[in-house]
């Protein structure tokens, strides 16, 4: 697929800034969720069975995407199953951000209620980003992993998985990935546990979620949450003793994967490889240097660092108090779609996001601005 191909396939109507909140399905996706449907409506072994084989494909696809190799990589129905696993599994603190999004916060909090294994060591960095300086300055000697988003959902800021690995040294380095992958190259072998999920900037729809656990993670992290898909031998061979957890990265897995959302995965994935996630990268980065122009040139503050290897497809913007409403109401008046949360704008656009749109947004800026009181 080439990018022209890759810029066409984002065929819903100008206005959507949003792909951080909900990415619309792609064209290939929703073709492949329809020819699977008919297979699994057939009855027919054979068409189960096809539409089972596109895990192996998601797997190997991950993996070259993860820089990985399969046997460390696994389907979770979501993001946050996936990051539960490894903190339910942890033992020791765990340094992450007060800020962060729910599925680390709230799951750090009900695990170590629930176990009285982890300890969670908040951060609140005055910036609001998890920079490396950030992390090495709040490690202490009982830190036992660092939690971090890839790209933060509330401020865009992308974070330097390699220095971070620097930093921390020999502790786990668990990251959310779901705002960047994909979309951004990474450094993803620095990392020990990388979550996901393909409903957003994939557009795979939900039910997509992936997780690696690395060496370490399956050295350190306990399978607390493990089900019989986690299990070593044939859990449905009758009534002898119940298979120990295995020894892979299966091990943090509860049931059988949706194989209809793992071919949604697979085909998503394919089109971000054949295109590369490179070009993806560039052509984003265009798109987000696009809505800070408007921004600037209308004096709307950015609390999204203006150095595109700091950030993704996210752009936030932060305007005085009294103007959050009537930007908001200006952004919704000229058929835009972004995330307006604790006075926050935050603006999504992605590799298929025209011209069109871009005016739009510079036409709902200029019109905010007018009727703006000084």
């Amino acid at each position: 697929m080439d990018l022209e191909s890759f810029q066409a396939s984002f065929d819903g109507e100008p206005g959507y800034l949003d792909w951080a909140a909900f990415g619309p399905l792609s064209p290939s996706v929703r073709t492949e969720s329809h020819a699977d449907a008919e297979l699994l409506g057939s009855g027919r072994r054979t068409g189960i069975d096809m539409v089972k084989d596109h895990e192996l494909e998601a797997s190997d696809l991950l993996a070259e995407l993860l820089m990985t190799d399969a046997s460390h990589v696994t389907f979770q129905p979501s993001t946050t199953y996936g990051l539960m696993q490894a903190l339910y599994g942890l033992t020791g603190g765990l340094l992450l951000g007060r800020h962060e999004f729910p599925s680390l916060t709230v799951t750090a909090q009900r695990a170590a209620a629930a176990r009285g294994a982890l300890v969670p060591q908040w951060v609140e960095p005055e910036s609001g980003f998890m920079t490396p300086e950030v992390v090495r300055d709040a490690l202490t000697d009982d830190t036992a992993a660092v939690a971090v988003s890839l790209v933060d959902f509330r401020t865009g800021y992308r974070a330097d998985l390699t220095a971070l690995r620097d930093v921390i040294g020999d502790r786990l380095l668990i990251v959310d990935a779901m705002q960047g992958f994909g979309v951004v190259e990474a450094d993803y072998p620095a990392a020990d546990v990388v979550c996901g999920n393909g409903y957003k900037w994939l557009r795979a729809g939900r039910g997509t979620g992936f997780a690696w656990y690395g060496d370490r993670a399956l050295e350190r992290l306990e399978p607390v949450l493990s089900g019989f898909a986690g299990a070593d031998g044939d859990t449905l061979a009758g009534a002898g003793p119940i298979p120990s957890v295995a020894a892979s990265a299966q091990r943090f897995t509860v049931a059988t994967a949706d194989h209809l959302a793992v071919a949604r995965l697979a085909t998503a994935l394919r089109d971000i490889r054949d295109l590369g996630v490179d070009v993806i990268e560039r052509e984003l980065a265009e798109r987000t240097k696009d809505v800070i122009f408007f921004a600037d040139r209308y004096e709307v503050p950015v609390l999204t660092p203006r150095d595109a290897e700091h950030r993704a497809g996210i752009v936030t913007l932060a305007p005085a108090a009294q103007d959050a409403a009537p930007l908001a109401a200006s952004l919704v008046n000229h058929g835009l779609t972004v995330t307006v949360r604790a006075g926050l704008v935050r603006v999504a656009p992605h590799v298929g996001t025209g011209a069109d749109t871009l005016r739009l947004f510079g036409d709902a800026l200029a019109a905010f601005s007018s009727a703006r009181v000084w």
